[in-house]
């Protein structure tokens, strides 16, 4: 898979939206609205739904739909700038990819970016599950599900299954927010990423996302408005090992995050001046 999907235009393991990429022409006239976006990821998630009743929907099929999100995303606009890709690929066995989480965005493209250098799922929550779009996608992955109503269940239950599924050569991404958040709260987010990596004896790699592009909804949250003004950050850190506590870690991925975070709020404000 990872040479069908190597694809030329990530370069030197950086990418950045090419200046002439197309655009949707119905984009361009409803700028302010969300519609053609919508209208072309619904049909990409049926597409994955009906692969993924059928038994069909493998890595391969999972990246490759989240290659077309990606690729839908920019022609409505939004502009990629992605670096540390070659981190991936120095990860000793599977690992454990903890990142901060803002929006739909990450969860549609991290398949594309990861699927290639290793096997990965994710830790989701149930109510996702039971979705009737996306649960099938998603039980196809296999992923951990937790409720986020009893955190030591949770713990318990990603510290286990994670354990196995990690012994069993797949890596897991955990996003340790409680839920999507555009301001990043570091007392907010636990250390059941580091935590894992250090009972599992596998390494971290800290991934630091700004994807506000993709707002969360008021009514469905995976359907929130579109901003095209806001640029898409992603930064793969290098992996860690982990001590018999993870603190040192955990806080090296938070500060990671922040760090950058902080690099990209000051672009975004000297871009707006």
């Amino acid at each position: 898979m990872e040479n069908i999907l190597n694809l030329p235009f990530i370069i030197n393991d950086k990418y950045t939206t090419p200046e002439k990429t197309g655009r949707y022409w119905l984009d361009r006239v409803f700028p302010k609205y969300s519609l053609v976006f919508y209208y072309h990821f619904l049909r990409i998630v049926l597409s994955q739904r009906r692969a993924a009743l059928k038994g069909s929907y493998d890595d391969e099929a999972w990246a490759r739909g989240s290659l077309n999100v990606m690729r839908l995303i920019e022609k409505c606009g939004g502009r990629f700038h992605i670096t540390g890709l070659e981190n991936l690929r120095k990860c000793k066995g599977p690992v454990v990819i903890v990142s901060n989480h803002m929006s739909t965005l990450e969860t549609m493209v991290f398949p594309f970016l990861i699927a290639p250098a290793m096997r990965v799922t994710f830790v989701v929550k149930e109510s996702i599950m039971q979705n009737k779009i996306f649960g099938p996608i998603m039980r196809a992955r296999n992923p951990i599900t937790v409720g986020r109503t009893n955190s030591r269940e949770d713990l318990i239950k990603v510290l286990d299954q994670g354990k196995k599924l990690l012994e069993n050569g797949i890596s897991l991404v955990i996003f340790p927010q409680s839920t999507r958040q555009v301001d990043f709260k570091p007392e907010k987010f636990n250390s059941l990423g580091t935590k894992l990596a250090s009972k599992s004896g596998v390494q971290v790699l800290p991934v630091a996302i700004q994807t506000d592009f993709w707002g969360n909804g008021k009514r469905i949250k995976e359907l929130g408005p579109i901003n095209r003004s806001f640029p898409i950050h992603m930064n793969f850190g290098s992996p860690m090992d982990v001590g018999a506590s993870g603190k040192e870690a955990h806080l090296a991925v938070v500060n990671h995050i922040q760090e950058n975070l902080k690099t990209w709020g000051k672009e975004r404000e000297s871009n707006l001046l």
